[in-house]
């Protein structure tokens, strides 16, 4: 496997379709697990095209094919990383930790110290793979309308 990550924007990208597949595809475990929903399921080809225009998107890929995204907004103390996707047949080859040190090399040309994502509360496997990662969980939220915890979020410090 020769895998590649690049940036991706809204002009120089065109598989969104095939970017969509993957993020439903890797999310789709999630839907007997969680509630509310995920937001996966609001995403379009526009709406994707859009986040690749507002933030910074990345995709892994080995000769074309897609097998990992993550999308990046920079806020005033983080990079957030929102929509962190391995295709289900490519998980455990280390795409996402490549992904997420690509997400801490922007983050630190960026000025950024942490990395910030949120995972939902179900998801405990999550909770422990992104604590392997050096993520600690700093909050629990809740959706809105929800009375109870339904997210947690966890930052890594970066050297």
């Amino acid at each position: 496997m020769t895998l590649s990550i690049l940036r991706i924007g809204a002009d120089t990208f065109t598989d969104y379709e095939g970017l969509l597949t993957l993020i439903l595809r890797s999310f789709a475990y999630m839907d007997p697990l969680i509630d509310p929903p995920s937001s996966a399921h609001r995403l379009t080809v526009a709406g994707l095209k859009e986040k690749a225009r507002d933030e910074i998107g990345l995709v892994a890929h080995d000769d074309g094919q897609l097998l990992g995204c993550a999308f990046l907004r920079p806020e005033p103390d983080f990079l957030y990383v929102g929509k962190l996707a391995v295709d289900p047949d490519f998980q455990g080859r280390g795409i996402g930790t490549l992904l997420l040190r690509e997400a801490e090399r922007i983050a630190q040309d960026l000025g950024r110290p942490s990395l910030r994502l949120e995972t939902r509360i179900e998801l405990v496997g999550n909770h422990a793979r992104f604590g392997a990662w050096g993520f600690v969980k700093t909050a629990e939220n809740r959706h809105a309308g929800y009375d109870r915890t339904t997210s947690i979020e966890m930052q890594k410090r970066l050297a």
